[in-house]
């Protein structure tokens, strides 16, 4: 199984960028432990600060994965280009966010992705990206 964690803006910045909210690990560290979970797995990971380059990752993967975990960022609340992206491709999409977003400044608490996915987990900090691959590995069983 193929799978894909594409991470949006500011997100290259977990362990730094406010550890009371995001933690005090980074990604890459993260990652290698993800990896070392699921082993019989294809997962690869893809980080960019720009929303076009966002779209097309989705784009370049969306016909041929076997599922994306997208947490978007700041950009799950203002860009509807992003929604149309993951509408527009075939390989199902599973929205992460790292802290409740519903606890959280109003303008967080609207997606413009949720409706095009076919999951949302929201809160549980970097467990959420596991949560996510296992919903993927788990119904291929």
């Amino acid at each position: 199984m193929k799978i894909l964690i594409i991470n949006g803006p500011n997100l290259n910045l977990l362990g730094k960028r406010e550890p009371g909210i995001y933690g005090a690990t980074s990604f890459e560290a993260y990652f290698e432990d993800l990896q070392s979970r699921f082993k019989g797995q294809e997962l690869e990971y893809y980080q960019s600060n720009h929303e076009g380059e966002l779209i097309d990752k989705l784009h370049e993967v969306g016909f041929s994965y076997d599922g994306i975990v997208l947490n978007a960022g700041a950009y799950t609340h203002t860009s509807v280009a992003l929604g149309d992206a993951i509408a527009a491709i075939e390989t199902p999409v599973i929205e992460v966010h790292i802290s409740n977003v519903h606890a959280r400044e109003p303008f967080r608490h609207h997606s413009y992705l949720s409706k095009n996915c076919k999951g949302i987990i929201v809160g549980f900090g970097l467990q959420g990206y596991q949560l996510a691959v296992s919903s993927f590995t788990e119904q291929d069983s």
